[in-house]
């Protein structure tokens, strides 16, 4: 059994529209509200791409 535990951006203000993200050993996931309906999984080589891109 899998368990995230999600950090909130502290760029958020009240409500529920804020990223949220989980790191495990080799991914990233991202998610945009606390009920994580929609999660977007990625390797942490391309989170550190985007990183880098931004």
């Amino acid at each position: 059994m899998i368990t995230d535990s999600w950090q909130k951006s502290s760029y958020c203000q009240e409500g529920d529209a804020c990223v949220h993200i989980s790191t495990g050993p080799d991914h990233v996931r991202i998610t945009d509200s606390d009920a994580a309906l929609t999660v977007v999984t990625v390797s942490r080589a391309a989170f550190d791409g985007l990183l880098k891109s931004l």
